[in-house]
């Protein structure tokens, strides 16, 4: 067994049966990385973001966390959509707190086609500093979008999202 065979393995059985798709969709992108020269580049766009909120299925006692679900429409020089899970947590200090969430966005990235996931981790720190990092998961991209590397920057402007990808991407030359 490949150390990638391994890893989607020792995901599924610490993850649980919700992982059988993860593994089952990561399967496409284990094809050979594009050769050639690896193209840098910047998309810029809006979104429109739905968060729901999820059961609370078997929850560890003394953890604080909330689920929800995350649906984005994608649009300018990313198109598509995005489904994700998202687990967040308050601190005892009202306006701190954190999120962790794992986004599989499929679509067109400037014409190229294909999947890939984001990963998310932010904190805030009583209304006033939020960091937040949300890159693309190493070896996740299919199709056109296989060895897609970058990281997101969302910006929130009242009720308005936009976005800035930078990202690089073998050429498939």
């Amino acid at each position: 067994m490949n150390k990638r065979s391994t890893l989607i393995l020792g995901l599924s059985l610490m993850m649980g049966t919700g992982s059988n798709l993860f593994a089952i969709q990561q399967t496409g992108a284990v094809a050979a990385q594009k050769k050639g020269t690896v193209m840098t580049g910047q998309a810029k766009g809006t979104f429109d973001v739905k968060v729901v909120p999820l059961p609370q299925d078997e929850k560890v006692t003394g953890v604080p966390v909330a689920r929800f679900s995350i649906d984005k429409v994608w649009k300018g020089d990313l198109e598509g959509t995005s489904k994700g899970e998202m687990t967040a947590v308050d601190t005892p200090v009202k306006g701190s707190g954190g999120y962790v969430a794992v986004e599989m966005v499929i679509g067109k990235l400037k014409g190229k086609s294909g999947s890939f996931t984001f990963l998310h981790r932010a904190t805030m720190r009583a209304n006033t500093d939020f960091n937040m990092s949300i890159e693309v998961l190493p070896d996740s991209g299919t199709g056109d979008l296989v060895g897609l590397a970058g990281k997101v920057t969302i910006i929130i402007e009242g009720k308005n999202h936009s976005y800035v990808f930078d990202y690089t991407l073998p050429d498939a030359k």
